[in-house]
């Protein structure tokens, strides 16, 4: 076994919704099969937030818990069963710890495991630390050029592969992304790769239309300006997880389109028309997590150059200052993109 640095190790620990701590030891050992990384960066999004304020379901996430499920970082020390040239390679991880052997797993789709909810970052240790210890199956090698604090952003733009093999964009195509935030700008570099006709970029944030046009959408518009487009669309993403945006989606899409759904809802969001929904002959497909097929996509495209999450990130803080950074998610800021942690 290779073994880790003996320097003290940090973890940042949310005890309970709305209280946390810095806890100081050493780096832990990888078992067999593991391998402890040396986290870079880590960033916060909207769970992160909903597991400091208690307001994730229970079912998925498990106190105390150091959160941090998007992250990268290099290879400190590997366990027995892995192979040493490892140590030193830049990497990310998958968050979900799938169990490879139910049916769904067996078929590829790893996200869709039924052998129990288990993720970096919820009820297993995160990437709020100095080092999270992860199983090297879920382990994607970076280049040794990769730019790790853009590499952070992965695991969303893992998110936003799955999306793009679920929504199949086709040259030529007229498509929508519905949202610009993290996920949405995302969605727009990957798209934008398919050589669509139209990409249409609808917020009601008219400060994020420059930085949708950078990434080369072709138009961006308010949700009051999005009402004359309705049925306009081959190919709709919506990554906003507003109370309307499901809805108001598969309003967007042409008769026969395909709607592809990443937002995270909460309960009470409107419903789709189960009219419209009949009548239109609608494609619709959701996305909850990634499955490695995804996660492989995402770095590869990273690799390439065809994805570039680094201007999307805003602020960045030291793990002493996570108070400070968890505030500005989801307070409503426009100017607030992407918040990186530091360790």
């Amino acid at each position: 076994m290779s073994r880790a640095s003996t320097a003290v190790s940090r973890s940042l620990v949310v005890e309970r919704p709305g209280q946390h701590r810095l806890t100081y030891g050493a780096a832990p050992e990888p078992g067999a099969g593991e391998v402890l990384m040396r986290v870079a960066a880590a960033g916060l999004c909207m769970s992160d937030r909903e597991v400091y304020d208690g307001r994730r379901a229970a079912a998925y996430v498990r106190y105390p818990v150091v959160p941090g499920h998007e992250w990268s970082g290099t290879v400190a020390a590997v366990g027995v069963g892995v192979d040493p040239a490892l140590v030193g390679r830049k990497a990310v991880a998958e968050g979900f710890r799938a169990c490879g052997g139910c049916e769904r797993c067996r078929s590829g789709e790893t996200s869709l495991c039924t052998g129990g909810y288990a993720e970096t970052g919820f009820t297993e240790p995160g990437g709020f630390a100095d080092h999270v210890l992860v199983p090297a199956r879920l382990l994607h090698p970076l280049p040794d050029d990769a730019d790790l604090r853009a590499a952070a952003l992965l695991e969303p733009a893992a998110v936003v592969a799955a999306a793009m093999r679920a929504g199949r964009p086709r040259p030529g195509e007229r498509i929508a992304v519905v949202g610009a935030g993290t996920l949405g700008l995302l969605a727009v570099q990957l798209l934008a790769a398919a050589e669509p006709a139209e990409l249409v970029v609808i917020d009601p944030r008219t400060s994020r239309a420059a930085q949708a046009r950078r990434f080369d959408a072709t138009a961006v518009c308010t949700p009051e300006q999005a009402e004359k487009l309705h049925g306009r669309f081959d190919l709709v993403v919506e990554t906003a997880g507003a109370p309307t945006t499901a809805a108001s989606s598969c309003l967007l899409a042409r008769r026969g389109g395909r709607v592809v759904l990443t937002g995270m809802f909460t309960p009470g969001a409107a419903g789709i028309d189960p009219v419209h929904l009949s009548l239109s002959q609608l494609e619709i497909r959701s996305i909850f997590g990634a499955p490695s097929s995804a996660w492989a996509y995402a770095v590869r495209a990273f690799g390439l150059g065809l994805l570039d999450p680094a201007p999307l990130i805003t602020h960045e803080f030291p793990l002493e200052r996570f108070a400070e950074a968890v505030a500005l998610v989801g307070a409503g800021d426009p100017g607030t993109g992407k918040v990186l942690l530091r360790p």
